[in-house]
């Protein structure tokens, strides 16, 4: 598989996160609003945390080989009760033309170390229970289902990684 790297947004990026935006088609999730604003605008906004949200870092998943951004993943430094109940640390997209070829196991495994440097010892992670996709990339990377909750008609599946056990599953993802 190629190598992926983490990167922040930035005006740098600015047409290739146009271009990753048009192809997601309007169905956008760990992407702090990218779908609702421009790429300017959203690129101010991930500077602030607004009322009622909590602290997170925003990432691009680039391809290396190309500098292709083949993923937004959004790490969540703290839970509200919202998050709690069904949004986790953890927010990704695939963009459609990259997917099931195994970068969302490798970019969650990336973030995994993020939050593991930031002090973050037990992780929630989350999805629909339709997709089982994202079933098995949370399932690759140590998480150990809890229960489902409902929200506004949809059933989310809930998940634990404990990143602070340096032995179970985490840890073999984790380096």
């Amino acid at each position: 598989m190629d190598k992926l790297k983490l990167v922040k947004p930035s005006a740098e990026y600015k047409d290739d996160i146009e271009d990753f935006k048009a192809n997601m088609g309007g169905f956008v999730h760990g992407v702090a609003r990218l779908n609702e604003m421009s790429v300017d605008e959203w690129l101010e906004f991930l500077k602030t945390t607004p009322e009622g949200w909590v602290p997170a870092t925003q990432f691009m998943t680039i391809r290396e080989r190309d500098g292709k951004i083949i993923s937004m993943i959004n790490l969540r430094h703290e839970l509200n009760a919202d998050l709690l109940h069904h949004g986790g640390h953890i927010g990704y997209m695939v963009r459609p033309d990259e997917r099931r070829k195994g970068y969302n196991k490798e970019q969650v495994r990336l973030c995994l170390i993020k939050a593991k440097e930031m002090g973050i010892g037990k992780l929630l992670i989350t999805c629909f229970k339709w997709n089982e996709g994202s079933r098995k990339t949370i399932l690759a990377s140590g998480g150990v289902f809890e229960n489902e909750v409902e929200k506004d008609g949809e059933i989310f599946e809930r998940y634990w990684i404990d990143l602070t056990n340096s032995e179970g599953d985490c840890g073999k993802h984790i380096k």
